[in-house]
């Protein structure tokens, strides 16, 4: 036994040292997630708004056309008004702070804003001296957590972790790879309201202001502009995000279909039918004939289709796929007459002649690969293509040959899903 001991103890202690001598390794996993924090809107309500000077754009959302003003939306943050009189040199005049905000629209001077849950109004007769002269409450009240009163929002958050799966505490809220990112997108001439791009939640109409969310359609009376009478929700069903007026209808994108309202009684949208697709993200444009729809993988739309969908919307209670045509991972689009413009997400711009709806992959014009892009507009004095790169203006008067006229460069860019 004294032999064994003997022979045991000097194994056991080169053992020890030799263990000692290693280095400890452990993995770790780097995830982004949006971490929960919630507000009381009697705080935020509280706060006294009031128009700053001039901000760089750090990660602009929205953008939206009034008269020679360009609005850029600051997700979560408030607005940038740039004078665009002339789009080769945009001046940025001024920031209007607003917690909350991701939608805007402009209705005869008056600035329609979303803050979490309330409507405000902004008088922008006067840029040197904006006003906030109303504030419609509790209109968007989907965003409570709970009757106390409290919002929650998200935070954009980077968590190391020893968990190799997308998990964490509930706290932590949804976790995805630290690859990934999260980005908070013409009326008729007798109004005078401004335009919006095809990934617009806000959209003016008729007298009224028609909002969207996830699964609402919500309806304004804005006849009095500084006065929005809030008459009622419509309930539309999941997946809702975006909506586009044009001829007394309004066409909503969600990630199942394309929803076509009646509002020839403006005050009372009436659903005329359901155009469905499989799962995915859903922009659209429409003219007098046909809706152009895009389809696309992300975050959220993970169905594996990348598409180009022409839909013909002659008879609006049964609109009938017209052709599909492969796309790369198409985003937010724009029609000036018969010239269609696709922001095609990393992969850059495209340009089409869509006189031929089926035809469109034999008309394609351009393809400008370095200008990655996720929404635009077609304004009356250019083409306004927001993207990573910033906020980009384009001479289209020929619409086979974009001249870039400008670009307001981002501290934080647009990270493209």
């Amino acid at each position: 036994m004294e032999r064994l001991t003997n022979y045991f103890l000097p194994v056991l202690a080169l053992a020890l040292i030799f263990a000692s001598c290693q280095d400890e390794v452990t993995t770790t996993y780097t995830y982004r997630t949006m971490l929960p924090v919630y507000l009381e809107m009697s705080d935020v309500r509280a706060r006294i708004i009031a128009p700053e000077p001039p901000q760089a754009l750090e990660n602009p959302g929205k953008i939206y056309i009034y008269e020679n003003y360009l609005l850029v939306n600051e997700p979560t943050k408030g607005i940038h008004i740039l004078d665009n009189s002339n789009p080769a040199n945009p001046i940025n005049l001024s920031f209007i702070p607003i917690e909350g905000n991701v939608d805007l629209a402009v209705n005869d001077q008056m600035l329609y804003a979303d803050s979490y849950v309330d409507l405000l109004v902004f008088d922008l007769s006067n840029l040197g001296n904006i006003r906030l002269v109303n504030r419609v409450e509790d209109v968007f009240a989907s965003q409570y957590t709970h009757e106390t009163g409290q919002v929650i929002t998200f935070k954009d958050t980077v968590i190391t972790t020893d968990a190799p799966y997308f998990t964490g505490r509930p706290e932590w809220g949804w976790l995805v790879s630290s690859d990934m990112g999260f980005r908070a997108n013409f009326s008729a001439a007798s109004q005078s309201y401004g335009t919006g791009g095809s990934l617009a939640r806000f959209t003016l109409m008729s007298g009224h202001l028609y909002a969207v969310d996830d699964h609402t359609l919500r309806v304004f009376d804005v006849e009095d502009p500084k006065d929005p009478q809030f008459i009622k929700p419509i309930d539309l069903g999941w997946g809702i995000e975006t909506i586009f007026p044009f001829q007394e209808k309004l066409f909503i994108g969600s990630n199942r279909g394309m929803h076509i309202y009646d509002a020839s009684t403006p005050s009372s949208p009436t659903r005329m039918s359901v155009f469905e697709h499989v799962l995915a993200c859903d922009p659209v444009v429409v003219n007098e004939e046909y809706a152009f729809v895009t389809l696309r993988t992300g975050n959220t739309c993970w169905n594996g289709v990348n598409e180009l969908q022409v839909v013909d919307i002659t008879n609006p209670y049964n609109p009938t796929l017209k052709k599909a045509y492969p796309m790369q991972n198409p985003h937010g689009l724009g029609l000036a007459g018969d010239f269609l413009y696709l922001a095609e997400g990393n992969h850059g711009l495209k340009s089409f002649d869509v006189s031929d709806v089926m035809n469109i992959d034999q008309n394609q014009l351009e393809f400008l690969r370095d200008m990655k892009s996720v929404d635009l507009i077609p304004g009356p004095k250019s083409l306004i293509v927001i993207g990573p790169d910033g906020v980009c203006q384009f001479d289209y008067s020929q619409p086979n040959r974009l001249r870039k006229l400008s670009c307001i460069q981002v501290s934080n860019p647009i990270v493209i899903n």
